[in-house]
């Protein structure tokens, strides 16, 4: 009767569990918005660059001091986006930096804890198995030996 108990507190325990993380899983309403977000980004990239090479092949049949202006201005914007990406690349050198630190000083200590609680517990199962486990071992040897030899002997019957 307990085992049953015990089993169905376990299965309602595992269903409840497994209703938890399948309802994590959903996706969620900001994340569909995500989705549709970057495909809105994609498509507005997209036509950037389709602008931007209609612009250039219009810019070839232009006079020279047109062509020379617009040089310009995208020498200026590269330059910009220089400042950009080397404005992302220190924040990036600064995280990776941060995780490095993180690792060192918390994931280190916790996973030396750990090392030094499996073997404190190792240490516990050898006391335990020196002093406790082989004495009952050879007690019971000796027993079965001297039941054996009462056995042979026809003093102690089956």
């Amino acid at each position: 009767m307990e085992d049953q108990d015990i089993n169905t507190e376990e299965t309602e325990y595992i269903e409840t569990e497994s209703d938890e993380l399948d309802s994590s899983l959903e996706e969620t309403p900001k994340e569909k918005e995500g989705g549709k977000g970057g495909k809105l980004a994609i498509a507005l990239i997209t036509l950037l660059f389709v602008i931007i090479i209609a612009g250039s092949i219009v810019l070839a049949f232009q006079s020279p001091q047109s062509v020379g202006a617009v040089r310009d201005i995208f020498i200026i914007l590269m330059a910009l986006m220089l400042v950009v990406i080397g404005t992302a690349m220190v924040i990036l050198i600064l995280q990776v930096s941060n995780l490095i630190n993180i690792l060192k000083n918390d994931i280190k200590p916790m996973l030396e804890s750990g090392s030094d609680t499996i073997n404190t517990l190792k240490g516990t199962v050898r006391f335990l198995s020196d002093n406790l486990t082989e004495p009952v071992i050879k007690l019971n040897e000796s027993l079965a030996s001297l039941k054996r030899i009462g056995q042979i002997f026809k003093i102690i019957r089956d």
